[in-house]
């Protein structure tokens, strides 16, 4: 085969020039008879035929069909061999009635057209049946990777018909609809329903299985992955019904399970138009650009067509991965590749100043809480405050439209630096919405709790401990957290800015909260482990945590936003231009000591309350 493959189209013209010539004396054969069919042709009717061969190699070329790949032949090869047939037998009929042919008879170039078109499709499909029969008894000698689906519907059929091609054999369905029972989908047996996963499983000889429930709820999609999980088999699923929907993946393009599956999340629907009105046309402008949540801002805003996106990034190699992405799939999009840092105010300025953005997304900030807490809390407080505050006077000193700052669910009655931090940046951003001229710069901020998968998350983490074998470490049995996946994130922030007036705080809706230990225990079953096998230590709360995250303070005053995914957070964050004076002149004074920070810090942010173990570890630094 890899002889012929560089002659490949050639071969296919010539095979298919046989099939238009047997085509032609089949037809004669089936208008004048056995008795008849040689004899009684003109002795112009090779000359004829070899015309007729001439025009349809000219418009099967035209048709560009010896282009095509046999064993991917479908139904816009079909397409282009009936438009085909169609040109030719025209010509070759046109041609034989004006030269006066009269001896070919016009049952036979009514006739050979169907003909030669069902020969080209017949010799197509023959060879797409021989090439998948053949790969699939070498991928079940060789790979021997053997699935049996969940879920018997439309998901599941286009699954069947894509992964044969990637090296899978599908043994058999599973689907809890009684009418599907004893049914083939695309020639594979519906064998039983979604509780006999194990025994069937063992029957057919699997060694994977599939959820195929693009469109099931929560709760279903948790039972079939217990189901799935309890036969000891590797779990895969296809992509959700909002990837399908995003354009992200494809149904035969399955992936492992991910606890995003489980958590529990409904697809978030967004008013497209006020966020396109927000976005379209306009120059974006986002910090942190290719961090977690920055990096996936960016791939959504660049969805809403704005003219031109500066992307602003201490890290050098964060910044190149994300303007790698976005140059891949969004080759018009102008870009702007900036390394800075938020604590330059000069530098800042120069930039806004040049590039003038209508919009900023400032999603630069040190967020480990852990690692922010001791040693580098003071790097905290000028990054996350300081940081905030450059970025807000110099986005007002530019006459950007609007600043959105992302916040966290720490900043809620925080415990740590990190999250008193980001309450003292929604402070400072309260107090420049109210000195701000009217028909200035709009300032906002979004609060969310913690993304899954994102730089610091306990997700990759986990997964690693997971791959080495474990322990799972967990710093506590109840410790509970709000998640919420990327993706979701970044759309909610984007429609929280369109709906933003100055001076607001957002809150998302983040769900239940999970039990970090549960989660866990998830992890390792998704990774086709069970809890003996890799076991789960506790190893106590770190500096600075507290068990149960909060997102809105005890005396906040909250209203519903126009999104029901989104709540408006009233502050009490009126101060006057001395307590800013003043904060300000405290930032930008030489590093602090631990205990002299957290004091300090406290009268700031008076809801602020280190924790025990907090206090000792300042103590023991300071």
């Amino acid at each position: 085969m890899a002889r012929w493959r560089p002659h490949r189209r050639w071969l296919s013209q010539g095979i298919d020039s046989v099939v238009i010539v047997a085509c032609w004396n089949l037809t004669h054969l089936f208008r004048l008879g056995f008795e008849r069919w040689w004899e009684a042709r003109p002795s112009y009717d090779t000359a004829v035929l070899i015309g007729t061969v001439l025009i349809y190699n000219l418009a099967l070329l035209f048709f560009r069909v010896p282009n095509s790949l046999w064993r991917f032949s479908g139904f816009s090869e079909v397409q282009r061999l009936a438009g085909v047939c169609a040109v030719a037998g025209l010509l070759v009929a046109f041609g034989v009635r004006a030269g006066g042919l009269i001896g070919i008879p016009r049952s036979v170039l009514a006739l050979h057209p169907f003909m030669a078109f069902m020969g080209m499709c017949g010799v197509r499909i023959a060879y797409r049946v021989l090439y998948e029969h053949a790969r699939s008894r070498i991928t079940t000698s060789t790979h021997r990777r053997r699935a049996l689906v969940l879920g018997a519907g439309e998901a599941a059929k286009i699954l069947i018909a894509g992964i044969h091609r990637q090296g899978w054999l599908v043994m058999g369905l599973l689907d809890d609809d009684p009418a599907k029972q004893g049914v083939s989908i695309a020639g594979i047996p519906v064998k039983g329903t979604l509780p006999e996963v194990s025994r069937v499983a063992g029957e057919v000889d699997a060694t994977h299985v599939i959820i195929a429930l693009p469109g099931a709820s929560t709760p279903q999609r948790r039972r079939s992955f217990e189901l799935a999980s309890a036969s000891g088999l590797r779990v895969l699923t296809v992509p959700s019904e909002t990837e399908l929907r995003d354009g992200r993946a494809t149904v035969e393009r399955v992936r492992a399970v991910g606890p995003e599956d489980l958590l529990g999340r409904e697809p978030v629907k967004l008013d497209e138009a006020s966020i396109a009105t927000l976005v379209q046309g306009k120059t974006v402008l986002v910090t942190g650009a290719g961090g977690s949540i920055g990096s996936e801002l960016c791939l959504q805003l660049a969805r809403y067509e704005p003219v031109r996106m500066i992307l602003y990034e201490l890290s050098e190699f964060a910044l190149y991965q994300i303007e790698q992405r976005l140059s891949r799939q969004h080759p018009d999009l102008a870009l702007v590749c900036l390394m800075g840092d938020v604590k330059n105010l000069d530098h800042l300025n120069r930039v806004f100043e040049a590039q003038r953005p209508h919009l900023i997304f400032h999603a630069a900030a040190f967020k480990h809480v852990p690692l922010m807490e001791v040693d580098n809390s003071w790097s905290a407080l000028q990054n996350n405050t300081l940081g905030t505050y450059h970025a807000a006077l110099a986005a007002a000193h530019c006459g950007a439209e609007r600043f959105v700052l992302i916040s966290t669910d720490k900043a809620v009655n925080p415990t740590n630096v990190m999250g008193a931090s980001k309450r003292l940046a929604e402070i400072v951003l309260s107090h420049l919405a109210g000195v701000s001229a009217p028909g200035g710069t709009q300032f906002s901020a979004v609060r969310f709790g913690n993304v899954l998968d994102s730089s610091g998350s306990v997700i990759p983490k986990f997964k690693e401990q997971i791959a080495m074998g474990g322990p799972v470490t967990v710093t506590h049995p109840e410790i509970t957290r709000y998640f919420m996946t990327i993706h979701e994130a970044a759309k909610l922030v984007l429609q929280a800015a369109a709906l933003a007036k100055t001076g607001q705080v957002y809150v998302m809706d983040m769900g239940k909260p999970v039990k970090i230990a549960d989660l866990a225990r998830d992890l390792i079953r998704l990774c086709g482990q069970q809890e003996g096998d890799i076991p789960i230590v506790f190893t106590g709360l770190r500096p600075g945590e507290k068990l149960y995250e909060e997102l809105l303070a005890d005396a906040d005053q909250t209203l519903p936003a126009s999104h029901p995914r989104l709540r408006v957070a009233r502050l009490n964050d009126q101060h006057d231009a001395a307590w800013m004076k003043e904060l300000l002149r405290w930032l930008q004074q030489p590093a602090l000591n631990n205990q002299s920070l957290r004091q300090a810090l406290q009268k700031y942010v008076p809801e602020y309350q280190p924790s025990p173990v907090e206090e000792s570890s300042a103590l023991n630094i300071g």
